[in-house]
This record gives C-alpha cells, structure tokens and sequence, in this order.
C-alpha cells in the first residue's frame, strides 16, 4: 500500500474519554486502599528510614529502570517488525512516552499514547501497534504469574494463606490464559459467532468483536516461531533487571528484599495495575506494598518508605525521559500516515 508523507498529524479516531463514573470510582477506591496503608503509620519512623536512603543506590536503581525501559522497548520492537521494520531509538522514545502516560493519565492511556506515535512517525498501523501493546501487557501478567508460582517454595517466612490460595487461582488462571492466548486466532469466527449471539445489543456486541479482533491481531506477530521466541527469551531477562532493582531500592534503605520477595511483589503491583486505575496507581501501591511486605519481616512503615521511593525513581524516570521522548518525535519532521488496520 502506497504511505504518502505529511506534516500533519494523521486522521486517527480518539478513543471516548473515561466516564466521570469511572473516574470518580477509581479515586474513591485508591482513596480508601491508602487509607488502609497509612493507618497506624509511624511518620517519625518513617523519617529515619528515609534518613538512612543512599542516594547512589538509588540513582543505581534509577539507571536499572531506565535499562529495563528500554529492553522493553527492543521486546515491543519485535513485535511491531512483524509489520515493518522501525528503528529501536523511535521505539525506545514511544515506549517511554507510554510510560509518562500511564504515571500521570487514567484508565492507561499510555497505550493509546505510545501506540498512536509510532503509527504517527512509521506509518505502521496504529490499531496494529496498540494491538501488539495490549498482548505484551497481557503476556506480562502471565508471565508474572508464572514467576511468582516459582518464587513461592523460595520464600523463607511463613507463607500466610492468602497467599497459597492467591498462588492456587493464579495457577488454574495462568495456564487457561497461556492456553487460550496459544489457540484464539484459530476460533476466531466461532468468537464472533458466540458473541452474536450474546443477548446484548447489537452495539455492545460489535464492540466485543472490534475488541476480540485487535486482541488477535497482536497475535498475530508470535505466528513466526524466531519472533515468539525472541520474546520469550527477553522477558524473563526483563523481569530480572525489575527484580535487581527493586532489590536495591530496598538495599538504599538497610532493608532486606531477597529476590524470591521482589519477584513476588513485582508480580502482586503487576497486577494490580493491570487495570485501569488512577493516575500512578496512588493508593493501590502503598496498599499492596504493606500487604506482601509486612509478612516478610518489614515494618508498615520500612513498606511505605520502601513503595513510595520506588514509585519516586519511576516519576522521575518517567517524566525526564518520557517528555524527552515527546520532544524527539515531535520535532519538525515528515509524518507518516498509518496504514489500514491489517486483516
């Protein structure tokens, strides 16, 4: 298809804007999960603990961040090639932007945000590209499932119940989710035919069918078997660099986080920011930080320090590279229209 050049931004339909009920709902949740994690805190607690902090450990753990950013951005960047080839520098750039949109803009419009700038600069199709985006985040909660099944039997505390029967769900959910990810593209009119029949209106079943087909249109770029495992091979090396941070952001502070406890934590705010929440996930993070890591030996308050730091480093990452990023490529420079959705 031929890919004429403009100066313009290309014709791309928004997506509707989250609904104040939404919104309100999201903050009134994050609101309350806070309040869970902070009370009982002891500030002046907290102040030492924060007095102890290493500033080059945690500009070590910042530069591991950036690091694992852009490994993030080489494992998209084999997705997105199933199209077309594109540089790794505009990848890199659109990663972080999506990035600095999922820290400061609800309901992750970082997605929308780093997807559309790569059609906007390559040509490639935008419902492509956040297609590919979408299935990465998926195999990303997956794969943190998986870890953290394998991090259980080495934690060295006592394992409280919650968390084997949270391990046992997350189980049956990991291996449906890998099976049903592997064969989807096969039963994709037997998805529509199931969903036409739905007792829904007709709108909300097109838009099942709209949202099925740009599931399966990222899929599409593991049916080359070298692509499916380059990025099979990328993610655990991903996860580990996550995992060596978080170790050090603990370290700064004379806490002990072993990686069994990283992974599992890693995996716990993985999920928990899966769905869309409220900007930088405020609220959620702190509660899940005291839930996983006051078992383990940490003191409410060594949680609060330790998930607050760490949610520090990634705003100032974020926001130092992510309007870095907006900057590049949104110099005066040649767009490309996207091309169509491919079948």
């Amino acid at each position: 298809m031929t890919r004429m050049t403009l100066e313009t931004t290309p014709n791309i339909t928004p997506r509707k804007p989250t609904s104040r009920r939404s919104l309100v709902l999201a903050i009134g949740l994050a609101a309350l999960l806070l309040f869970l994690a902070l009370r009982g805190a002891d500030w002046d607690k907290m102040l030492e603990t924060v007095r102890r902090g290493e500033p080059l450990s945690l500009l070590a753990a910042g530069l591991l961040l950036v690091a694992t950013y852009f490994l993030r951005s080489l494992r998209w960047r084999v997705l997105l090639t199933a199209e077309k080839p594109i540089s790794v520098v505009t990848v890199f750039w659109a990663m972080v932007i999506g990035y600095l949109g999922n820290s400061f803009l609800p309901a992750r419009l970082g997605e929308l945000m780093r997807s559309t700038m790569i059609g906007r600069k390559t040509g490639v199709s935008t419902s492509f590209a956040l297609a590919t985006a979408l299935t990465e985040r998926i195999l990303d909660a997956l794969s943190l499932v998986l870890f953290s099944l394998i991090a259980i039997p080495f934690l060295d505390a006592d394992i409280p119940d919650w968390l084997n029967t949270a391990a046992a769900v997350m189980a049956v959910l990991g291996v449906v989710g890998l099976t049903g990810f592997a064969v989807a593209h096969r039963f994709e009119k037997i998805i529509h035919t199931i969903i036409r029949r739905l007792p829904f209106p007709q709108r909300f079943q097109e838009r099942l069918i709209h949202l099925v087909g740009e599931f399966l249109l990222g899929t599409r770029a593991f049916h080359h078997p070298q692509r499916a495992l380059l990025f099979a091979i990328m993610t655990p090396i991903i996860w580990s660099v996550d995992m060596l941070m978080s170790v050090i952001v603990a370290g700064a502070f004379d806490l002990t986080l072993y990686p069994a406890e990283a992974i599992l934590l890693l995996a716990a705010l993985g999920l928990a920011s899966a769905a869309p929440s409220t900007p930088g996930y405020v609220g959620i993070f702190q509660f899940v930080a005291v839930t996983v890591l006051v078992p383990f030996g940490f003191s409410r308050d060594e949680a609060l320090v330790y998930i607050i730091s760490f949610q520090a480093i990634t705003y100032v990452v974020v926001l130092t590279w992510g309007l870095t990023g907006w900057w590049w490529l949104n110099r005066a420079a040649p767009m490309v229209i996207p091309a169509e959705s491919p079948s």
